[in-house]
């Protein structure tokens, strides 16, 4: 209820008359005084008074949304749930930042109807409503983002009703959604909560408080007392709150199925009144992920829907492209990111397939209740990148229609140097180069440094490193080492001039010459490197981290309008002579002459949310989401699907 009951104060008589107010004198055991439903009464305008100096503060609430939003890297788009919302302090003020997608639910009609008010107030389209935390009234994998904020958690009489509460926000996140609760420090109170205190409110109001621990040692048992000087007692009540330290709480999110649970630090609200700050005084803030499976979506049989099976690398397998050769958090996370995108669409039913060793079998037997494939599997066959031709191979043995290019194509594309010469036949530049041919064991160099060491047949630029850049004999004959250590003695090896000009690509999504979209240009921006590491898109950029070449990114490019339609216009013959089907990205670069090369073609490029072709889909206004639809649409049209 984003109140915090530091200091809960809150009468449920909606008047103040003093013949009203049953006070009880001097007790023993606050604790049998407790209703286990206290909460249900409280929280109205009383509560707003006594507890103003923190749940009233603006500064203090965009002070506390500052601090969120960075540890959870907040964007527009998120769409989240503030739980236990109270008067909606948090949510409006994310609202006036932009975020476009935020609920906010509380038990308190008083709180939700003036968060309702002044959401209204400020043209702000935020969805409040009343609910119980246990059993919430949203769909399953709905959010991105769920907060219990303001000391929100621990009010129910049971710690199996917080666990209800936090399996219930677990179905409502999307996989990998999280979770953020600022809760009191259990551990703090327990050593230094204040056993009696008081404070004015106002010129009229003061409040006391007596405060005790419970006999289980996990709660707080609270009781307050508001007086009004002309009218006396106005409220006397009690209240309890769970207790939670840092292992007490990751206990309980374990329990309720989260992953990946971390701390990040203790803070205190900066109270102007700062009399007695209760449960407030020292919060600790705690994040969680949720890692579960998508929930099936359930299709209306009347609804006509296409069947799609969306073909994807096995995680199962090894793959010696990534990092560790395996499927690991990143990948699953892309792979959700994709199915959450993909559950947007709501004229396809899609059935995801990804356990290679049965995906004939797996195939024969759904084939005559699908409309097509949605190919989606660069890893290749068995997570070989050498065998991604093989999945559009088997569709087509098989007769099923699939999306994006055929098992010719991607044998072309995938051997760089053959591609050079179809380009060069064509009249397209690429930069000078030679091939060494895997008996070479001495080298003449005709070109001159700088020059690039990259293996003739690969993807995900494996085995493109700093080290692949090099300007002198020593490094070169390291690095083809290098290189066939890697991949074998028995692969040619690639040597290009290195060029130091713009980093370029270009997409296309549709099929020249009938119907396409050409997405803007994009360039690298390697301004973040230090000047002693070469300008590359290699490796490190797309798999490793913790490399400065992590931090490079994808800008509009800034080309003269003749550059660039020289470069979109060989971009689309070259879609036609290989014979591309629905999507491809074209990586060129500029020499020091700024004169453009073709570097490589890549048919079926990555499609993941972050990827270079969704940066340029971006920059056109096309979600992700928009994105992924527009290839299916182009796939459709070319194979006559309606």
């Amino acid at each position: 209820m984003n109140t915090g009951l530091s200091k809960l104060n809150h009468s449920h008589k909606k008047t103040f008359n003093k013949e009203n107010i049953i006070s009880f004198g001097p007790i023993h055991n606050l604790e049998e005084y407790v209703k286990p439903n206290w909460w249900r009464y409280i929280f109205n305008s009383m509560y707003l008074k006594t507890d103003g100096d923190v749940v009233e503060d603006n500064n203090i609430t965009r002070v506390e949304v500052n601090l969120f939003s960075k540890i959870l890297n907040l964007s527009p788009d998120d769409k989240i749930l503030d739980l236990c919302c109270g008067q909606g302090r948090h949510s409006l003020e994310l609202g006036r930042r932009g975020i476009l997608n935020i609920n906010g639910l509380d038990r308190s009609h008083f709180l939700i109807q003036k968060a309702k008010t002044q959401a209204k107030k400020e043209g702000l389209n935020i969805k409040f409503r009343e609910g119980d935390a246990r059993k919430l009234p949203y769909p399953s994998d709905s959010f991105d983002v769920v907060l219990i904020l303001g000391n929100s958690f621990g009010y129910f009489e049971t710690i199996q009703d917080d666990i209800r509460v936090l399996k219930e926000i677990f179905r409502v996140l999307k996989p990998w959604g999280k979770l953020l609760i600022d809760v009191a420090d259990g551990e703090y109170l327990k050593n230094n909560y204040n056993p009696h205190s008081w404070e004015w409110i106002d010129k009229k109001y003061f409040v006391c408080r007596e405060r005790a621990i419970s006999i289980d040692k996990n709660r707080l048992i609270s009781r307050e007392i508001v007086t009004h000087v002309g009218k006396g007692v106005i409220v006397d009540q009690f209240y309890a709150e769970r207790l939670y330290s840092k292992d007490s709480i990751s206990k309980v999110l374990e329990s309720a199925g989260f992953k990946k649970i971390s701390f990040h630090g203790e803070f205190s609200p900066d109270s102007k009144r700062n009399q007695d700050l209760g449960m407030m005084e020292r919060r600790i803030i705690t994040t969680a992920v949720c890692k579960k499976e998508w929930t099936p979506i359930k299709i209306n049989k009347k609804e006509k829907v296409k069947q799609v099976i969306v073909v994807l690398g096995d995680p199962l397998k090894t793959d010696i492209l990534k990092p560790l050769g395996v499927f690991d958090d990143d990948d699953i996370y892309v792979i959700d990111q994709l199915k959450n995108s993909l559950r947007e669409l709501k004229n396809y039913k899609f059935i995801y397939m990804d356990n290679h060793d049965t995906l004939i079998q797996d195939l024969i037997k759904i084939k005559p209740k699908i409309d097509f494939v949605f190919n989606l599997c660069d890893e290749g066959y068995n997570n070989n990148a050498k065998k991604e031709l093989h999945l559009p191979a088997i569709f087509e043995i098989m007769q099923i229609p699939c999306t994006g290019s055929g098992p010719q194509c991607l044998a072309y594309c995938y051997d760089k140097s053959l591609i050079r010469g179809i380009a060069k036949e064509m009249g397209i530049p690429v930069a000078d180069a030679f091939l060494i041919k895997p008996e070479d064991t001495t080298f003449n160099l005709p070109i001159e440094f700088p020059v690039i060491v990259k293996p003739n047949f690969g993807d995900s630029s494996f085995g493109i490193t700093q080290k692949s850049v090099v300007n002198n004999l020593e490094d070169f004959t390291n690095a083809i080492s290098e290189i066939r250590e890697k991949f074998g003695y028995d692969k040619p090896v690639l040597i290009e001039k290195f060029l130091t000009g713009k980093d370029l690509s270009v997409g296309i999504i549709g099929n020249p010459p009938e119907s396409y979209n050409v997405l803007p240009v994009i360039e690298t921006d390697y301004s973040m490197l230090p000047p002693n590491l070469p300008k590359i898109c290699g490796y490190e950029s797309k798999w490793l981290p913790n490399s400065l070449y992590w931090n490079i990114k994808s800008i509009p490019a800034n080309l003269p309008d003749e550059k660039e339609k020289f470069i979109i216009e060989f971009c689309i013959n070259l879609f036609d002579r290989l014979e591309i089907r629905d999507y491809c990205r074209f990586d060129w670069r500029l020499d020091e002459n700024n004169d453009p090369k073709l570097l490589e073609v890549n048919p079926n490029p990555g499609w993941c949310w972050d990827g270079h072709l969704a940066k340029m889909a971006e920059i056109a206004g096309i979600s992700y989401t928009k994105m992924l639809e527009l290839i299916l649409n182009t796939a459709e049209q070319r194979l006559g699907i309606k």
